[in-house]
C-alpha cells in the first residue's frame, strides 16, 4: 500500500523542515505588535547550515560561537534587509520542539536587535530572564 500516512491537514503530515518554518513565523509573529513598522521591510530565511565563509577552525573557534545559529544582513543597494535562521544547528541544540520554539526565538530577537542597534533586552524584555 502506498500513499500517505496521514491526511495533509494534521501537523504530523507536515515535514521537519515545514515545522521549523512555522516556529520561525511564529517567533516573527510575536515581534509584530511592538516592532511590526521596523520589521515591514526585513526579510525573514531559513537556510539548513550556514555557509563555509561563516565557519573558522583551529583556536580562534574555542574563543567565538563554534557554530552561528543565524545572522543579520543590513540592507545594500536592492537588497532587503535579511534575517537568516540556520535549522540544522539549532536543531541540534534542542531537545524538544518546545526547547526549539523557545531558542529560535530567542535567536530571532538577536538577530532582530543586532540589525536595529538595539540589544536583545530592548527587543523583548523577557530574554534576559532566558538567559
Amino acid at each position: 500500500m502506498r500513499g500517505p500516512l496521514a491526511p495533509s491537514h494534521v501537523p504530523i503530515a507536515r515535514s521537519r523542515s515545514e515545522r521549523f518554518d512555522d516556529l520561525v513565523l511564529d517567533a516573527v509573529d510575536r515581534l509584530k505588535p511592538q516592532w511590526g513598522g521596523q520589521l515591514a521591510s526585513v526579510e525573514f530565511a531559513v537556510e539548513e547550515v550556514p555557509p563555509a565563509s561563516e565557519l573558522t577552525d583551529g583556536p580562534a573557534r574555542l574563543a567565538s560561537e563554534p557554530i552561528p545559529l543565524g545572522r543579520a544582513d543590513s540592507a545594500s543597494g536592492g537588497d532587503p534587509a535579511a534575517v537568516v535562521l540556520y535549522r540544522r544547528p539549532l536543531e541540534a541544540r534542542a531537545r524538544d520542539r518546545d526547547q526549539l520554539g523557545t531558542l529560535i526565538f530567542d535567536v530571532v530577537v538577536e538577530q532582530v536587535a543586532s540589525l536595529l542597534g538595539l540589544t536583545p533586552e530592548t527587543i523583548d524584555p523577557g530574554y534576559d530572564d532566558r538567559h
